[in-house]
């Protein structure tokens, strides 16, 4: 009996050794890869996604995020419909848009940042287009991508400009400022901080040379760009994108508590950028674009489902859109966190 006791615990040696290796080479915890696409190039106002990454808080909710660069607001939606991307930071009215074409595939909001219209088009300050019906027979001049470009359209429609007698110019982003400050153009299009920051690195003095005409001043109450996620993701991982908002979240309250700290996330991702101006860029953002009255009742993240509907009807309206989708089409607030978590001062 003894010698049958010793030649089953060495069979049970034998038996555990081939699995040893295979025991120790499982991980410990697999992250969900997400694979995010921004607005545009790295800049200031991007401090808070950078930051979240920097200090463990997307690894924290058991995610690892990978963050690159975009080429427009509007190109992110896109992106993220087609399945490029997971996580996008784009324009709430090219979802607008691309939902009421395509509901079977359109991303969703699920965090607003830019709770005021940035939209504008720039002009020289001894131009002579100082109303939006100066503006036909002109030449405008953007990205294609651009924001305010592809809401021309609606702006056009408010304001009674003959949409037709204007000559619209795709030009790379880099040139935008400089042909306007040559007189190659007429105006261009963009957002007020990218034309006001990338024409202070281009050595013009915006205060001086430039004048804006602002969407909001001509009845575009409209929300901007917003966190939105795949539809798939939405329906495959749902926890997934709570911890994503509530990582971003904490990056925008530790940015707003501490610029200085996101900033230094920001030039560890691209040390070629002008500090100073993307500072001010960072500064600017915050005051101009996340602002709004409605802040202290919804908070930042959330949206007024109003507001978003007349949004949503100026936009279907300018493009001549069949369909009209849902507030609940384009923003889904169960993802926002918790009521003790959310931000409701910018100050």
């Amino acid at each position: 009996m003894p010698a049958m006791t010793g030649c089953l615990k060495t069979a049970a040696r034998w038996l555990l050794v081939p699995l040893l290796p295979a025991l120790f080479a499982l991980p410990a915890h697999s992250d969900t890869p997400l694979r995010m696409v921004l607005n545009w190039t790295y800049q200031g106002p991007q401090a808070w996604f950078f930051l979240a990454q920097e200090r463990g808080y997307f690894a924290e909710e058991g995610l690892d995020v990978r963050i690159d660069q975009g080429s427009g607001s509007g190109a992110a939606v896109g992106s993220v419909a087609s399945g490029t991307y997971d996580v996008g930071f784009g324009d709430i009215n090219a979802l607008i848009n691309y939902a009421a074409q395509h509901p079977d595939t359109a991303p969703v909001g699920v965090y607003m940042l830019y709770t005021q219209p940035p939209f504008t088009i720039a002009v020289a300050a001894d131009s002579d287009i100082h109303t939006p019906a100066d503006l036909e027979g002109r030449t405008i001049a953007g990205p294609a991508n651009d924001g305010a470009l592809r809401l021309f359209p609606a702006f056009a429609s408010l304001t009674n400009i003959d949409v037709d007698s204007v000559d619209v110019m795709n030009i790379e982003p880099r040139l935008r400022e400089q042909m306007l400050s040559r007189g190659q153009v007429d105006a261009v299009f963009g957002f007020v901080n990218t034309i006001r920051f990338n024409a202070m690195l281009a050595g013009i003095d915006p205060d001086e040379r430039l004048r804006f005409i602002r969407y909001s001043d001509y009845g575009m109450d409209l929300y901007s760009n917003a966190l939105i996620v795949s539809r798939q993701l939405v329906e495959d991982n749902p926890d997934a994108v709570r911890g994503l908002v509530r990582a971003i979240n904490r990056g925008i309250a530790d940015v707003l508590a501490d610029r200085e700290a996101g900033m230094d996330a920001v030039m560890a991702q691209e040390p070629l950028i002008n500090r100073d101006v993307e500072t001010a860029r960072l500064d600017a953002t915050i005051d101009d674009e996340m602002r709004h009255p409605e802040l202290a009742d919804v908070g930042l993240g959330n949206i007024d489902p109003q507001r978003m509907q007349k949004a949503i009807e100026i936009v279907v309206d300018a493009y001549g859109l069949e369909s009209t989708p849902s507030v609940e089409a384009i923003f889904d607030a169960r993802y926002l966190p918790s009521e003790n978590e959310r931000i409701y001062s910018l100050d």
